[in-house]
């Protein structure tokens, strides 16, 4: 890793965090610190279960386990077990609680004012739009890509995802009996591999390997969930396929395509892929692409 981009990074977080007021132990002026306020504000009106509000904000269960005794201590919080799973806790605002959010609401707006305040127009739509690509860089680091047996009730969940989709943007839907196979065995090591990705919890994409021997390997089941479109994980996700065909040793990729994605056409084309002949019986193909990948790099 680049060590100037790590200290400009850490030196941006410094700027950040003490600016929004991240270091006082009264945020907003209020009688508690960020990490509370946040939690108050993620619950919601309708609460949320303290396993999604985990993944959300990326805590471990004991530092939200305190924050929340603390809220509960406040008389703004109840934990209690979920009306429809007595295993699954519930987090929800009381009424002193909805008060203190709404409150939060308020002085956030204020304290955005507040630095917004002291720049001309100018200054302040390029700020917003510097924060608007700062979000969205940080929302795509955040994005973890991890094997799945396609069992995994996330694979299974982008799957029927990616085949509705598909069904309802072909001109003449879409049938998997009709398409040349991807089935579970295929997309299981050492036959195959089925990559999924996550973001704070929740699955948003999927991509799959289908060895073939001594042939080229086939890409498959490529798919972004909508939330998640723009973070460039469609290229992140054929990046990750592309080094593990890599470490099976494989060279050539291949895959095929309909006409009516045409995001996915470009992404392969700028991903480096090449259009040729078609090299199989794709009842829903109209575009066929292939990649040589790099081979290790020699000293001369």
């Amino acid at each position: 890793m680049d060590q100037g981009l790590v200290k400009d990074l850490r030196r941006f977080n410094r700027t950040v965090t003490q600016r929004i007021g991240a270091l006082d132990d009264a945020f907003l002026a209020r009688a508690r610190p960020l990490g509370q306020a946040r939690v108050l504000w993620e619950i919601g009106e309708a609460g949320r279960d303290v396993r999604e509000l985990r993944a959300r904000l990326g805590l471990d269960s004991g530092y939200l386990s305190r924050l929340l005794r603390g809220l509960e201590q406040d008389g703004l919080v109840r934990v209690e077990p979920s009306d429809g799973d007595g295993r699954v806790r519930t987090a929800r605002l009381t009424e002193a609680g909805l008060a203190e959010r709404a409150t939060l609401d308020r002085l956030s707006d204020d304290a955005a004012g507040a630095i917004l305040a002291p720049l001309s127009g100018g200054q302040r739509t390029r700020l917003v739009a510097a924060m608007a690509e700062v979000e969205r860089l940080l929302t795509a680091s955040a994005v973890q890509v991890t094997p799945r047996p396609p069992g995994h009730p996330d694979a299974r969940f982008c799957l029927r995802a990616y085949f509705a989709e598909l069904a309802g943007r072909f001109d003449e839907g879409f049938d998997p009996r009709l398409s040349i196979s991807a089935a579970d065995a295929e997309m299981t090591p050492p036959a195959g591999v089925l990559l999924v990705a996550e973001l704070h919890g929740e699955p948003v994409g999927c991509g799959a390997l289908k060895f073939r021997g001594a042939a080229p390997a086939e890409v498959k089941r490529m798919w972004v969930a909508p939330a998640a479109r723009g973070l460039g994980l469609g290229r992140r996700l054929l990046g990750e396929l592309e080094a593990y065909a890599l470490g099976r040793g494989v060279r050539t990729l291949r895959l095929e395509t309909n006409r009516v994605l045409a995001e996915a056409i470009g992404l392969y084309r700028a991903a480096g892929y090449r259009e040729v002949a078609p090299f199989n019986d794709e009842h829903y193909a109209d575009h066929w692409f292939e990649k040589i990948l790099p081979g290790p790099r020699t000293l001369a």
